[in-house]
């Protein structure tokens, strides 16, 4: 803190969540996630502000909170206090087609890590593609779809209502990191990401083989089971209208190549993405390229 005397550190003496509230509002850092005393970031130098810091929490700034001279504790570097806020330095979807779907990742003090499955919901995904200005939230996959990241792993939770403008304003608690692995990792499908589909051969966007990009790569859609309704859900996915007919047999836009990565789709009509529908899971089937299945959409 800045006073007329200069910089000082701050004691962590009775130092709570309500004045770290406080701080990261300031700071415009979004919520507090952590408040560290022992000087968990480090000593700092010059003066130590020992007075006992008594937010309500509903303050605009920390100068403004009620101040306690205490004598009670003594106070030195040693007990500098740290405060970790929401407000990550950057984020971003990564593994995907595109920069509107892939693995959620998140940089904070210039390390980039991933999320794990167990702290995100449907809300969060709404509010980081928002952020994003990537449309609106999709699906929310886990790492099987996207492939799994490295590094650090937050297992911050973010307690979304879904309104927010972006992460720093939700809520956030800890999750045991003991529960999470990169075999968890979170990914979001935004509706601007609709790149993770495509029909191609056709030499327009709205016909065409069906390719999905799953772990990494391109790869396509097994006809059995397939029918009208399936191709509306990709329709609605490409923002292409709604499918007029449903080429199956025998690779109506050519054989594609690379994995078959879906079989057996079903699809009740109503769904906003393919992922939504059920099947056997990925790359589970028993095709050949010769029935790869196409879409004509209007």
């Amino acid at each position: 803190m800045f006073r007329t005397e200069g910089w000082g550190s701050v004691c962590d003496a009775a130092f709570d969540q309500q004045d770290a509230e406080v701080v990261c509002r300031e700071l415009d850092c979004g919520a507090p996630v952590q408040v560290l005393g022992a000087a968990a970031f480090g000593k700092g130098k010059g003066r130590v502000w020992s007075e006992e810091i008594q937010c309500r929490g509903n303050e605009s700034q920390i100068e403004i909170c009620p101040r306690l001279s205490s004598q009670m504790h003594s106070c030195s570097h040693n007990s500098d206090v740290g405060v970790i806020c929401s407000g990550y330095t950057d984020l971003r979807l990564t593994g995907g087609s595109g920069s509107c779907s892939g693995r959620v990742e998140l940089q904070y003090l210039g390390e980039w890590g991933t999320v794990c499955d167990a702290c995100w919901d449907m809300r969060a995904a709404i509010v980081l593609c928002r952020q994003l200005n990537c449309g609106i939230a999709v699906s929310v996959v886990g790492s099987d779809w996207f492939g799994e990241g490295s590094g650090e792993i937050w297992a911050d939770v973010f307690d979304c209502d879904g309104n927010e403008t972006k992460l720093s304003e939700c809520s956030i608690s800890s999750w045991s990191r003991a529960e999470c692995s990169h075999r968890r990792d979170v990914g979001v499908i935004c509706s601007a990401g609709h790149g993770s589909i495509r029909l191609v051969g056709s030499g327009g966007d709205c016909a065409g083989r069906l390719e999905v990009f799953h772990s990494g790569s391109w790869g396509t859609v097994c006809d059995d089971s397939w029918d009208i309704k399936d191709a509306h859900v990709v329709c609605r996915q490409l923002q292409c209208g709604v499918a007029l007919s449903n080429q199956q047999v025998p690779a109506w836009f050519g054989p594609g190549s690379g994995p078959i990565w879906l079989d057996e789709v079903e699809c009740e009509g109503n769904e906003t993405a393919l992922w939504s529908c059920s099947s056997p899971g990925w790359g589970k089937h028993d095709c050949e390229h010769k029935e790869d299945v196409g879409v004509v959409c209007s």
